[in-house]
């Protein structure tokens, strides 16, 4: 097997599940570096805005899933949203999707 046909097997995920990963840890990080801010779940504004923003950006980004409705609903219990659900989402709605090969774009007709 040749060092190429090795390179085309290879996967690497599609540029909009890697945005949606990123803004995902973001938000948990964010989520934990302003406990004092969103420890309060749906009682903070501060905690519901984040996590509405991120909520659009993951639907724009990787489409409706449904592991996005435990974690909404989860984000919205005190303590429970410094778990890191967002990106556990991400992973569980991107995991079964088709990724791109990694090689040359040229190689490819």
């Amino acid at each position: 097997m040749s060092a190429q046909s090795i390179a085309d097997n290879r996967r690497r995920p599609a540029p909009r599940a890697n945005a949606a990963l990123a803004i995902a840890l973001v938000a948990d990080v964010a989520q934990w570096v302003l406990v004092p801010l969103v420890v309060g779940g749906a009682t903070s504004p501060v905690n519901d805005a984040i996590d509405l923003g991120v909520a659009a950006a993951m639907i724009v980004l990787v489409g409706w899933n449904w592991a996005f409705v435990p974690t909404f609903l989860a984000e919205l219990i005190p303590v429970v949203d410094l778990v890191p659900t967002w990106t556990i989402a991400v992973w569980l709605a991107t995991r079964g999707r088709k990724s791109e090969p990694v090689g040359n774009e040229g190689d490819r007709a």
